[in-house]
């Protein structure tokens, strides 16, 4: 039995690399009236690993243009900001540039600084997220509660040789 094992993670080391950081477009539609006010709807863009742990990178509106980058991580304390019940195991950061900044302030009006608790990404699930924000005083405040119904996986043009090369230059006769 160990020989066995220790053969099949040989195999699957090289194979690592390929299957690791493999990014996908996850779409979801605003599930409540005060989701569909703020948000519409967004599209995920994640990163899943080799074990099928789903990482978001980006939120994109759906509806407009726009994307904001979130950063995995924040102070412990936004879990206790959090409504009772509530169970967001994954906290990121909006970063305050670009789209962010314009995002944070729609979903925390007043914040210095916004997080957003997220469940657990599953494809075809619904999903939830929780804005907490941090206020001049240091007070961490929830914000709003956005909800999303499973819209679907956007599909990515194949990757082959030469996609991501430029033409070639017209030639002149």
């Amino acid at each position: 039995m160990r020989p066995l094992l220790i053969l099949a993670l040989l195999l699957a080391v090289p194979a690592g690399p390929a299957a690791a950081g493999d990014t996908r477009y996850l779409a979801y539609d605003a599930a409540d009236r005060l989701t569909q006010a703020l948000t519409r709807g967004v599209t995920l863009e994640v990163e899943r690993s080799l074990f099928g742990s789903i990482s978001v990178r980006r939120l994109i509106s759906t509806s407009q243009r726009g994307s904001a980058e979130i950063r995995r991580g924040g102070p412990e304390r936004v879990r206790d900001a959090l409504p009772e019940g509530v169970t967001a195991p994954n906290i990121y950061s909006i970063a305050p540039v670009g789209d962010g900044r314009g995002l944070s302030r729609a979903l925390c009006p007043g914040a210095e600084e916004t997080w957003l608790a997220i469940g657990r990404v599953r494809l075809a699930r619904p999903l939830e997220l929780h804005a907490v924000g941090r206020w001049s005083d240091g007070t961490l405040r929830h914000c709003v509660r956005l909800a999303y119904n499973w819209r679907g996986e956007w599909s990515m043009p194949p990757a082959g040789p030469g996609l991501d090369e430029p033409p070639p230059p017209p030639t002149s006769r």
